[in-house]
């Protein structure tokens, strides 16, 4: 046996044809996103035996493999789903921050120019044109708060529409996934082109949540979702889908499912682009909204109030400028019950206090041991309820009433007190003499223990014992005793009636005025008032106590005043954008970073593939030269035998 020179050649010149083409095809796909450089491995052929040395017998390409490191691809997933994340927060916050900089400039400003229509009116009570714009004001404010309520739902809107979207296309990728896995099963995973289409559509896919690859002896690779969804198992794809929100319909759950079965994913574990989403319409944009109906019943409460503590310009007492907070169009959504309670409760929230608010959001349980425990959702204080009659009572300026039905254990209901307000406000006055700008006068007693407050709620001047002259009628109210009465005094000092029992808080006198009283004291008291409920269409005083409410803490326990709700809300909003921006930049960083890494190990070198270019040109020539060679040695043995 010789050594078969021509062999050697073939071999050498398939070889290096065979690492040409991988060659020239990472050049040709240097620019293809997804690629992965392909290296073909040689191997020599077995050496023959010839006397008592041994021989080689050539070469051949023994694999062609795709440089792929899982741990970079993994770290450049990682990058992909937290730099994803971070900038669909910051595009979302943006637009959220744009909307509160142009459009919701004008709620302060409305606010404001109603506070300088009510000082208008403090100067001249009697000018009817004032008082008209007075209203005018009042009606820009009203719909001011109704169209930055309208941007918000907006915003919710558009943010589920990007949430279901996404779930079309993690749908698209789900089953792009399990096609490539029955291909790979079917090849043991060999197919470069195939796997480098799988890694793409993975990467894809974690820009839309964390995903978790497992690969399978198979060649195939099963695909988590959060750590907690199987999207993808072997050749068996789940879909994502929407359902319709619960308690609240317009914010929609999502869930995964596989034939008949479905799950409810958590959003808060999903990361990237859906998570992010969910966590803006559920931590901003539900806050937020919350927040500008806290407004609404401040600004609808503040006036109602101050106007049922004076005269209109027909002397009776001051009606509502705005709709009632308790009217049902303001206090839709207020509660939400849960499709899984056993009972059959309906519920409704009466705001009582509404400085005491928090513009917060709060979940209602119920069981037999624990009773009725109220727990906010965003501090997860717990506060238990007290049940009298069908009422729940202890809740931050709130009452929770139980309007038909029985509660059953384990019902639990979502409650939202400012929900709806900002939206449903409304003036509801159309005659602008109805402002209230004149006001009674009240004087309390030297010796009062100042525990008991009066506000006089209804007025009849034609009544025949009407006090119409000032300081005429004195009433001494009894809290001390179980039975609570009151009496009447001439301005002599003289009793005109009573003493009379009544049940608090309201007192008729029988003098063609009736009042509330609020008392705060423990014990009862015995206090006494004097009334000046003469009417003058020249008085401003309870105007200019409107007026002075634009400086007044109201809200949030007396820690802030009716501009302050809202302008928090936006500097609020504003932090946070700022925050995710500093995180956009921290994110791409480390996204780069790790792209850089897969491009150094998987990506195409153009100068190394020219140099491996040249090199196996070279190899083809020389193997092809053996050839020449070998040709050449056979002719001239066959020239010396003829």
């Amino acid at each position: 046996m010789s050594i078969d020179l021509l062999n050697i050649a073939r071999t050498g010149v398939q070889a290096s044809q065979a690492q040409l083409g991988v060659t020239s095809n990472n050049i040709a796909n240097a620019n293809t996103e997804g690629y992965n450089r392909q290296v073909a491995t040689q191997s020599s052929l077995e050496s023959q035996r010839l006397g008592n040395s041994f021989y080689g017998t050539g070469t051949y390409v023994s694999d062609v493999k795709r440089v792929y490191n899982e741990f970079a691809a993994r770290e450049l997933r990682i990058g992909q789903t937290s730099m994803s994340a971070a900038e669909t927060s910051y595009s979302k916050l943006s637009e959220l921050d744009e909307i509160y900089s142009q459009i919701g400039k004008m709620v302060p400003e409305n606010l404001n120019n109603f506070f300088a229509s009510i000082n208008s009116v403090a100067d001249l009570p009697t000018d009817l044109g004032i008082r008209t714009n007075s209203l005018s004001s009042a009606q820009q404010l009203a719909i001011g708060l109704n169209q930055m309520q309208s941007q918000l739902d907006g915003q919710t809107k558009q943010t589920n529409n990007q949430i279901e979207s996404i779930t079309t296309r993690i749908n698209e990728i789900s089953k792009e996934l399990g096609s490539i896995n029955l291909e790979l099963m079917k090849s043991q995973g060999q197919d470069s082109q195939v796997l480098d289409k799988q890694d793409a559509l993975i990467l894809e896919l974690s820009q839309y949540a964390q995903v978790n690859v497992i690969p399978l002896d198979t060649g195939a690779k099963s695909i988590m979702l959060g750590g907690s969804v199987m999207l993808v198992s072997g050749e068996v794809s789940m879909s994502m889908g929407m359902s319709t929100g619960d308690p609240y319909p317009n914010e929609p759950r999502i869930n995964a499912s596989i034939g008949d079965k479905t799950l409810n994913v958590d959003p808060s574990k999903l990361g990237g682009q859906l998570g992010a989403l969910f966590s803006f319409r559920d931590d901003t944009l539900l806050p937020a909204s919350t927040e500008l109906g806290q407004l609404a019943l401040g600004i609808a409460d503040t006036f109602n109030e101050m106007q049922s503590k004076g005269f209109d310009l027909n002397g009776d007492i001051g009606s509502d400028i705005f709709r009632d907070i308790n009217d049902p169009l303001m206090a839709s959504g207020r509660v939400g019950s849960n499709s899984t309670n056993s009972g059959t409760a309906a519920m409704s929230v009466n705001i009582d206090d509404v400085g005491a608010l928090s513009g917060g959001s709060y979940q209602l349980g119920y069981t037999t041991l624990g009773g009725y425990q109220l727990t906010d959702t965003q501090t997860g204080k717990q506060t238990t309820l007290t049940l009298s009659g069908s009422q729940l009572t202890g809740g931050a300026g709130f009452s929770i009433n139980i309007d038909s039905g029985a509660i059953a254990d384990g019902d639990k209901f979502d409650i939202r007190p400012t929900a709806g307000a900002a939206a449903g406000l409304k003036v509801v006055m159309t005659d602008p003499k109805g402002i209230a700008a004149a006001g009674p006068q009240i004087t309390p007693n030297t010796t009062n223990s100042g525990e008991l407050a009066v506000k006089v709620n209804a007025i009849n001047r034609a009544d025949a014992n009407f006090p119409v002259t000032g300081s005429e009628l004195s009433v001494r109210v009894n809290t001390n005793t179980a039975i609570k009465t009151f009496e009447v005094f001439n301005a002599a000092g003289t009793s005109v009636g009573g003493p009379t029992a009544f049940t608090p808080p309201q007192i008729n006198t029988g003098f063609g005025f009736s009042f509330e009283i609020d008392d705060q004291s423990t014990a009862g008291v015995t206090d006494t008032f004097t009334f000046d409920l003469s009417f003058a269409e020249g008085d401003n005083s309870n105007a200019v106590e409107m007026a002075k409410l634009s400086d007044t803490k109201l809200m949030n326990n007396g820690t802030g005043t009716l501009t302050s709700v809202f302008e928090n809300t936006k500097l609020d909003i504003g932090s946070q954008t700022k925050s995710v921006e500093v995180r956009v930049g921290s994110a791409t960083a480390i996204y780069q970073q790790a792209s850089t890494r897969v491009q150094s190990e998987s990506g195409v070198n153009l100068d190394e593939e020219a140099a491996n270019l040249l090199r196996f040109q070279q190899s083809y020539q020389a193997a092809a030269r053996i050839m020449t060679t070998a040709q050449t040695i056979f002719d001239t043995l066959f020239s010396s035998v003829r």
